[in-house]
């Protein structure tokens, strides 16, 4: 089917697009605020880096088994559908959470446990919301509904880490009853997005058909690069696993010091989001895209050397302003240029590279401050991110020329 025309700047007057925002955007808060809720608990039980890091491996390690058949199942079933469900089951992982508060844990290993299935089911939800996103809006608006769409998931992430830290204050039940509560409401949204979804052929299952997702990533280097570039630069310069330590080790501060920092880098990211939906990259899209990187590692580094907390939190803000602008440049080419019987497939090893860079990073991180300590994990990943953006640039000459991401 053809998108709906919707006339420049009016796409969040787009009903539907609204609650796709709205949904996607309460969402993200959810998560947000579990994540923060779930790394204080692990790290106040271990007090341990290493535990830490293997709370992203739990949530990476269900995306990553399960990429093939979930980008299959967002291009073969309703995608509306597919996001219920999932958001009903972090729900209930939430209620789940809320239990083992009552009851007292002192073993990390059943929050792992939760962490996976929560990982598995945003595996699912998130290359089939991804997915329905050209079908809400005209082709020629695309670039602008992601950056309201990647604005939805900043707000989220200055709402959620400080909602978070605030309500894991106020009591650990607290903040996992307001996790739960808000994505069984977020499923409710979704439910009511109205649209007609293409009707898509359900050919047999194949070798062949589960990794044609692959294959066509392959045949666009600027996709390839745009995706790579992304999983590795953000996998190395990755720190929000460590934030906890930072918060209570080195700048001193307590739990609603950990949600201002978690939600400084998304501060920055919503003020680029915002500008850029206002004003789209027309030009150099590619060069912004590689600016946006390097700067990224730069601010990492200077975060790392920073023991004062408002240093800490201006690093943060300008390293999501950005990261911010690889985010509306990868979901932009990856939208125009693939047809919407493959982005169910192609948006799941997309989610699988945003995983990577993220909950992996995590573990990364983790694994780093364990070894070398926690200033010098966060030096070198700021470090890496930098050579990574160079290389690159050599290896991906295409990405650096593309000029425009109009439709």
């Amino acid at each position: 089917m053809s998108a709906p025309s919707v006339a420049t700047g009016s796409v969040m007057r787009h009903r539907p697009f609204a609650l796709f925002w709205s949904a996607r955007m309460l969402s993200s808060v959810a998560f947000q605020m579990m994540s923060v809720a779930i790394g204080w608990q692990v790290y106040s039980i271990t007090h341990s880096a290493y535990a830490l890091g293997l709370v992203g491996l739990a949530q990476f390690l269900p995306m990553f088994v399960l990429t093939l058949v979930v980008g299959h199942v967002a291009d073969r079933y309703e995608r509306r559908t597919i996001a219920f469900v999932c958001q009903g089951i972090e729900g209930v992982a939430a209620i789940l959470l809320c239990l083992g508060v009552w009851h007292d844990w002192h073993d990390v290993a059943p929050i792992y446990a939760i962490a996976a299935i929560t990982g598995a089911a945003r595996a699912f939800e998130s290359p089939s919301m991804a997915a329905l996103l050209p079908n809400l809006v005209a082709r020629n608006q695309l670039q602008h509904a992601s950056a309201w769409s990647t604005s939805a998931n900043q707000t989220a992430q200055i709402l959620g880490p400080a909602m978070g830290g605030i309500l894991y204050g106020v009591g650990t039940l607290t903040v996992y009853g307001a996790v739960a509560v808000a994505f069984l409401a977020t499923s409710f949204a979704v439910a009511a997005i109205k649209i007609d979804e293409a009707v898509r052929m359900r050919a047999p299952l194949s070798f062949e058909a589960l990794f044609s997702g692959i294959a066509f990533i392959k045949s666009k280097p600027v996709i390839l690069g745009a995706l790579s570039l992304d999983l590795f630069a953000v996998l190395l310069g990755g720190a929000t696993a460590l934030l906890p330590i930072f918060a209570r080790d080195i700048l001193h501060t307590g739990s609603w010091g950990l949600g201002l920092l978690r939600a400084a880098p998304a501060i920055g990211a919503l003020s680029g989001s915002i500008f850029l939906a206002h004003f789209p990259l027309r030009k150099r899209a590619g060069t912004a895209l590689f600016g946006g990187v390097i700067a990224f590692g730069i601010t990492t580094i200077v975060f790392g050397l920073s023991h004062n907390i408002v240093v800490s939190l201006i690093a943060l803000a300008a390293l999501g302003a950005s990261d911010v602008i690889s985010v509306v440049v990868r979901m932009s080419l990856v939208q125009l240029q693939t047809p919407d019987e493959m982005r169910g497939r192609v948006g799941a090893i997309n989610s699988l590279c945003i995983g990577t860079s993220n909950q992996l990073g995590e573990f990364e991180s983790g694994m780093t401050a364990g070894l070398f300590g926690t200033v010098p994990a966060v030096l070198i990943g700021g470090i890496g991110t930098i050579v990574v953006a160079l290389l690159w640039m050599l290896l991906f000459p295409a990405l650096k020329a593309t000029k425009t991401l109009e439709g």
